[in-house]
């Protein structure tokens, strides 16, 4: 049985991923189903992190995983490295005194804990002394106990995470309160600017990253950007030798690394070091979540009966995000680029043969298994094909890191 697996980030106060929460669904080549808590983490464990290898699923962050107390009682979380580890306990555990012998061994050996979803009452005061984070859903509590309870478990010298932060008002209001993470998708909403003139670099990065996605742009034309710009030739050898391609022997020549990742492969790299470019100065995660999603498209392009061009759905999902980027309607940038109708219209929302494209790379992200599902039936994609794709596309992402140079 497939496990479908997403991972949703959590970032520190100056907006750098200090984690990822690793969300999962088990599924069948017919339907997605719901797990007990107990199969669900065991089946994540032994179908995903086993099979990819969680630096595959974390690029080294923290993986937070929720756990059962029959999970924790029984060693499971063990099995993972300490310092690549959040043990989540769920809101509805209830300890007892194997549980907290347990994890007070999993505390002298070093394993962090996290309580999910914090509401307060008498019986968890031996856990609140134990663990090391707490997480508030900020949807679901109220403003005054959140703010209560954050000034006392901050004087305890807990760590604080706010879960459920949608907007950058979101953000800055749990900063306040003394938050030290943040988990949530307020990085992607745009905060739009009004009147706010795009610089003239910017756009013509733009134009030229939506240029290069056309079929019949020159490769030579690409070969020749790469070859006199010192800075991209050397994120082009950083990259060829990221993670990604899992190479034995360093290549350290243009002409080689050209030739290895081929013409498309190149279009994809100058697309992504220019959207790196133009995000320099917001979150990273940003950067990561366009390229995911244009991954996720482009491959998805490539199974049987796929229509559009997978060049071209690369394109729709780094676009995807762009307004955020750079703070702009999406309307408005899209004027200033040579996209295609579709594309265009795909992007502002109007109904296209791409947007299921893009709504099924959006629901993986945010784990949204019904919209996947129905997704997957309109385009006529099996769901077992799913998972692969979202880990290539995950170690695709990650191997961008090998451009902040």
């Amino acid at each position: 049985m497939q496990v479908f697996m997403a991972r949703q980030p959590i970032l520190d106060r100056e907006l750098k991923i200090f984690g990822y929460e690793l969300l999962f669904r088990g599924g069948t080549q017919a339907a997605l189903f719901e797990f007990g808590g107990d199969c669900a983490t065991s089946q994540v464990l032994s179908n995903t992190i086993f099979t990819a290898g969680l630096d595959r699923i974390t690029a080294g962050s923290y993986a937070f995983i929720n756990f059962t107390k029959e999970l924790i009682n029984r060693g499971i979380a063990r099995i993972l490295p300490a310092h690549e580890l959040m043990i989540e306990i769920l809101e509805d555990v209830e300890p007892d005194a194997e549980l907290l012998a347990t994890l007070h061994g999993l505390k002298k050996d070093n394993y962090r804990i996290a309580l999910d979803d914090f509401v307060y009452r008498p019986s968890i005061e031996p856990l609140i002394e134990l663990c090391d984070m707490v997480k508030f859903d900020f949807l679901l509590s109220p403003p005054d106990e959140i703010r209560s309870w954050a000034n006392k478990l901050k004087k305890k010298g807990k760590l604080l995470l706010a879960e459920k932060i949608e907007t950058m008002q979101d953000y800055e209001y749990a900063k306040e309160l003394g938050f030290d993470y943040f988990q949530g998708y307020f990085f992607s909403r745009p905060q739009l600017m009004s009147n706010a003139a795009i610089p003239g670099l910017k756009i013509t990065r733009l134009q030229i990253m939506s240029e290069i996605a056309k079929p019949d742009f020159s490769f030579d034309e690409i070969e020749r950007i790469i070859r006199t710009d010192l800075s991209i030739s050397y994120k082009l050898l950083k990259y060829i030798n990221s993670p990604f391609f899992r190479r034995i022997k360093e290549i350290d020549s243009i002409q080689r690394a050209l030739v290895m990742i081929g013409e498309s492969g190149v279009r994809r790299f100058l697309a992504v070091i220019i959207l790196s470019e133009l995000t320099e100065d917001r979150p990273g995660e940003l950067l990561k979540s366009s390229v995911i999603r244009a991954k996720i498209c482009e491959e998805l392009g490539r199974l049987p009966g796929s229509r559009p061009a997978s060049a071209e759905l690369f394109t729709l999902g780094l676009f995807s995000l762009i307004d955020a980027i750079l703070e702009t309607p999406m309307d408005d940038l899209l004027n200033d680029l040579p996209l295609s109708t579709e594309l265009k219209l795909t992007l502002t929302g109007t109904p296209t043969a791409l947007s299921d494209y893009l709504l099924l790379a959006q629901a993986y992200e945010a784990a949204d298994w019904a919209t996947i599902q129905a997704s997957c039936e309109r385009l006529g994609v099996e769901l077992d094909r799913l998972p692969e794709v979202y880990l290539e596309a995950l170690t695709f992402a990650d191997g961008i890191d090998a451009f902040n140079v």
